[in-house]
Parts: structure tokens; C-alpha cells; sequence
């Protein structure tokens, strides 16, 4: 009986993988911390493309300089993407920016890897955290 529970479960997420819209395993590089830290090393020899929302990044953080398109708006925004060095994609766990990461090098883009900022963190890298901005209060009443 134990045995056919498991079949019956191996069956079912091996369905679920092929369904439209299932998670797909990118092509692209995963940086680990000491990777990533390596390249930024070296001001100026790679370009960052952080593809999570914006509200995203103001909650979990980011790094200093990058550029922001987000995941479904990268095709829209190609001719705006420097391709004058290598590109590291940015996400939260890496697979959006992996997908990205794909998607530019079918582009023609040379791309260096991809990061997960929260992963990036998790290894004991240090993100950018920016605190939300106090409402300025109503000097005319």
C-alpha cells in the first residue's frame, strides 16, 4: 500500500511539472556569494539588472547600482540594456533571474550569471536597505 501512495505521488508532481506555467530550470549560471563578490571586485566590469518589482526591492533590499526591469517587461526594454559588458541578473532567489538571464543571452547579451539578493544575504552579503520615506507633513492647514 506504501508503495502505491508513493507511485501515485511520484505521478502526480511529474504531471504537475509538465503542466503550462510549471516552474522551468534556467540555463543561466547561478552566482554564489563569493562569485558575485569576486565580480563586483572589479568596478565596472559587469552591469546589474535587478528584475523584481520595485516594492520588492525596497522590502528585502538590493545592491548600490543596478538597473530595474522588471521580469516581464525585459523584451519591451531590450534596446535600453547595455550590452557593453557582462550582465548579472538579479531576483529574490535567482529564478526570475535566471528565466531573464535566458531570455538576454537568446537576445545576444553575454551575461555573467544570475544571484538571488535574499540568497545573497542568507551567505552573509550585505544589501542596500533603504528605510520608506516619512509623508511630509502639511504645512498649511
Amino acid at each position: 500500500m506504501r508503495k502505491l501512495l508513493v507511485l501515485i505521488l511520484l505521478a502526480s508532481a511529474a504531471s504537475f511539472a509538465q503542466q503550462p506555467g510549471a516552474a522551468q530550470a534556467s540555463h543561466a549560471k547561478i552566482l554564489t556569494r563569493a562569485e558575485f563578490d569576486a565580480l563586483l571586485a572589479n568596478p565596472g566590469q559587469v552591469r546589474l539588472i535587478d528584475v523584481r518589482r520595485p516594492t520588492e526591492i525596497a522590502m528585502n533590499g538590493g545592491f548600490p547600482v543596478y538597473l530595474n526591469i522588471q521580469a516581464a517587461d525585459l523584451e519591451k526594454h531590450l534596446a535600453e540594456i547595455p550590452r557593453d559588458k557582462p550582465l548579472v541578473l538579479v531576483s529574490n532567489h535567482a529564478h526570475r533571474a535566471g528565466l531573464a538571464a535566458d531570455l538576454l543571452e537568446s537576445k545576444g547579451f553575454k551575461i555573467a550569471g544570475a544571484i538571488g539578493a535574499q540568497v545573497y544575504e542568507s551567505e552573509g552579503g550585505t544589501l542596500v536597505k533603504y528605510a520608506p520615506e516619512k509623508p511630509l507633513a502639511n504645512a498649511e492647514k
